[in-house]
C-alpha cells in the first residue's frame, strides 16, 4: 500500500509502516490547481490521508490527488480523512444544499473507491455518502483519557439528543453502569441554541462529550444550563476541535476545567492552549486502513 500524505498529516502518517508515495501540489499563475504525482501507481492499492476541511483549497487538492491517482492506474483508492468536513448539512431542507451527499459524490466521482473518517456527524450523513464509508468511534481514546485523568466518576452529559449515542459508547467503553448518561433538549433559535428539558441527573462533576466543537454554542449554552444545576467541575470532550472564532472561549469562565480533543483537525486554533488536551487517533486510523485493506 502507497500512502500520500499532506504535510499536516505527515506527522501523524510517520508510524503507519507504509510506502510513502511522493506528489506536489502547485498552483498556476492563474490560480487553478495542479497535482504531480512522482511515485509510480499503476496496480497499486492507494490511500490518501487529507483534509476536505475549509478552506475549499484542501478539499479541491484531495480530490485532485485521487483522480491523478486513478489517472495514472492505481488499483483502488482509499480515502482518509479523518474529520469529515461538511457532514452537518445532512438534512433535506428546501432551498438549502445538501453538502453530506455532494461531497460524497465528488469524491466518487474522483475516483475514491471508499472513506475512512472518525465519528461522522450523523447516520443520516453516513448513509448520503455514496461511496462505502467507515467511520471510527472515539469511544476508547476518550475512556482511556477519563482513567487517565480520574474522571469515570464524572456523570456524562449528552449536550443534545443526537449526541447521546457517542455518550453512551464512551460510558459502555469505560465500563460505567448502564443509564449512567444524562443528556438536554436543545433547540436551534434566532440568536443560536437554547437548551431545556434535562434528562437524567448529575452531580458535581460531568463530562460533556461532543462529536464538534465549532464557534462553542451548543456547548456555552449546556454549560450554562449545568452551572445552574448545581454542577461545579465541567470537562468537555470533542472529536473535533475547530475552534472557530473566539466565543468558545467563554467555556473556560462557566466552570471548564479542559478540553479533550484528538488530532483529526492538525490546525485547531486552539490547541495552543495548556487546557486543551489533544489525544491521538493515529492506533485507530492505522488499524481500520490495515483491515479495509485486508478486506
Amino acid at each position: 500500500m502507497i500512502l500520500f500524505a499532506f504535510p499536516e498529516f505527515e506527522g501523524m502518517a510517520a508510524g503507519w509502516g507504509a510506502s510513502a508515495g511522493r506528489f506536489h501540489v502547485r498552483r498556476f499563475d492563474n490560480g487553478e490547481l495542479c497535482i504531480e504525482v512522482e511515485t509510480p501507481v499503476a496496480g497499486e492499492d492507494c490511500a490518501i490521508l487529507g483534509s476536505i476541511t475549509p478552506p475549499d483549497a484542501n478539499l479541491f487538492s484531495t480530490l485532485l490527488l485521487a483522480h491523478t491517482l486513478r489517472k495514472e492506474g492505481a488499483r483502488r483508492i482509499t480515502g482518509v480523512l479523518p474529520y469529515l468536513a461538511y457532514s452537518r448539512q445532512d438534512k433535506n431542507k428546501s432551498g438549502q444544499s445538501l453538502a453530506a451527499s455532494w461531497t460524497g459524490e465528488l469524491a466518487r466521482a474522483s475516483g475514491f473507491d471508499r472513506a475512512i473518517t472518525v465519528d461522522a456527524h450523523s447516520s443520516e450523513a453516513e448513509r448520503l455518502f455514496p461511496i462505502p464509508l467507515i467511520s471510527l468511534s472515539p469511544a476508547n481514546i476518550f475512556a482511556a483519557a477519563l482513567e487517565s485523568y480520574q474522571l469515570s466518576g464524572a456523570t456524562i452529559v449528552a449536550p443534545d439528543r443526537g449526541a447521546v449515542a457517542r455518550c453512551e459508547a464512551l460510558s459502555a467503553a469505560a465500563g460505567l453502569p448502564p443509564g449512567a448518561v444524562a443528556w438536554f433538549e436543545k433547540h436551534r433559535i434566532d440568536t443560536g441554541v437554547e437548551h431545556a428539558g434535562f434528562n437524567g441527573e448529575v452531580g458535581t462533576q460531568v463530562v460533556i462529550v461532543d462529536d464538534i466543537l465549532d464557534t462553542g454554542a451548543t456547548l456555552l449554552s449546556a454549560c450554562q444550563r449545568l452551572l445552574c444545576a448545581g454542577v461545579e467541575d465541567i470537562e468537555i470532550m470533542v472529536t473535533h476541535g475547530l475552534f472557530t472564532g473566539n466565543d468558545w472561549e467563554g467555556l473556560w469562565d462557566l466552570g471548564v476545567n479542559r478540553i479533550f480533543r484528538t488530532d483529526t483537525v492538525p490546525t485547531g486554533v486552539g490547541a495552543n492552549d495548556s487546557r486543551i488536551v489533544t489525544l491521538s487517533v493515529i492506533p485507530l486510523l492505522t488499524r481500520a486502513l490495515a483491515e479495509a485493506l485486508a478486506g
